[in-house]
C-alpha cells in the first residue's frame, strides 16, 4: 500500500462548527493534540480562524476553515459542497467527527422576548443543528461519531435564559432519537452539556466579570469557573475508541455545578 493510501486510510477528520473560539477552539486543538484533522467554521471573525490553523499546523496537523452561519439553513447545500472540497485537500472522501458547537447567546425575560427573538435562537440551536447533520450524513464514516453541544442550563433554572435553554433540551431529546436512528451505521451520538464558562460567550460575563466569576466559584464543588480546557480536551477524549460504548448519553462537565 502505498503512503498516500495509507494517509487516506488512517487519516482520522473532525468537522467542528464554531471552531475559532471558545470552546470549539479549544475543541479543534485538542483534536489536533491527538492526530485529528479538522474542518471548522466561523461565522464573522477570520482573523481568530487563521489563527486556530497556524496552531493547529503547529501541532502537526491540518485545519481548514470555512464561513458559515448555522443559523441561515438554505446555505447548508453550498456549506456542504465546501466541505467536499476541504476534504479533497486532506486527501480524504469522508470525515469521522461532527462536532455541533456554533452557538448564539440570548438571556431575556420569558415575557419580553419577541417571536423574531426566539426564531433566531431556534435556527441556530436547534433547527441549523438538525439540518446540518442531516445535510452531512452522507460525508461522515459509518462508526463514526458525533458531539451535540448543550448547556448545564437545561437541568437548573436561571431566569432570563427560558429561550435558550428550551432549545438545548430539544438538543439533548434529539440526540437521543439520532443515536437510535444512526445506530446501523453504527454511528454514536452524545449531548455534552458545559457549565459556565470563562469565554467571550455572553459577552464574556463569566471571564470578564468578577461579581459573576466569583459567584459561579461559590457554587461550583471545585470552586471555579470552568475554562475552554476544561471542555475541549473532554470533548476529544468522548470521540476517542476508549469511549466507544458511550452512547445517547447527557454528560454535563461543570466541576461539580451546585
Amino acid at each position: 500500500m502505498s503512503t498516500n493510501n495509507l494517509t487516506q486510510t488512517t487519516r482520522k477528520i473532525a468537522i467542528v462548527t464554531g471552531g475559532s473560539r471558545g470552546i470549539g477552539r479549544n475543541t479543534v486543538l485538542s483534536l489536533a493534540k491527538r492526530g485529528i484533522s479538522s474542518i471548522f467554521t466561523y461565522n464573522t471573525n477570520e482573523v481568530d480562524a487563521v489563527e486556530v490553523v497556524r496552531l493547529v499546523a503547529e501541532a502537526g496537523q491540518q485545519a481548514i476553515a470555512l464561513q458559515l452561519n448555522t443559523g441561515i439553513i438554505s446555505s447548508f447545500d453550498a456549506f456542504v459542497k465546501n466541505v467536499r472540497e476541504a476534504l479533497e485537500n486532506l486527501d480524504a472522501e469522508r470525515f469521522d467527527y461532527l462536532i455541533n458547537n456554533a452557538g448564539i447567546s440570548f438571556h431575556k425575560s420569558f415575557e419580553t422576548t419577541t417571536e423574531e427573538e426566539m426564531d433566531a435562537i431556534y435556527n441556530v440551536h436547534f433547527k441549523g443543528v438538525f439540518f446540518l447533520t442531516q445535510k452531512l450524513l452522507p460525508l461522515i464514516n459509518d462508526g463514526g461519531r458525533i458531539v451535540n453541544i448543550s448547556s448545564a442550563l437545561t437541568r437548573m433554572i436561571l431566569p432570563g435564559s427560558s429561550v435558550y435553554s428550551s432549545m438545548k433540551a430539544a438538543v439533548e431529546v434529539l440526540t437521543r432519537y439520532m443515536a437510535k436512528e444512526l445506530a446501523p451505521r453504527r454511528i454514536a451520538v452524545n449531548v455534552v452539556a458545559p457549565g459556565a464558562v470563562e469565554t467571550d460567550f455572553s459577552g464574556g460575563i463569566v471571564r470578564d466579570n468578577p461579581e459573576m466569576n466569583k459567584r459561579v466559584a461559590d457554587n461550583t464543588a471545585l470552586g471555579r469557573a470552568g475554562v475552554p480546557d476544561d471542555i475541549g480536551p473532554m470533548i476529544a477524549s468522548l470521540l476517542s475508541e476508549d469511549n466507544r460504548w458511550i452512547n445517547a448519553e447527557r454528560i454535563e462537565v461543570t466541576g461539580g455545578y451546585i
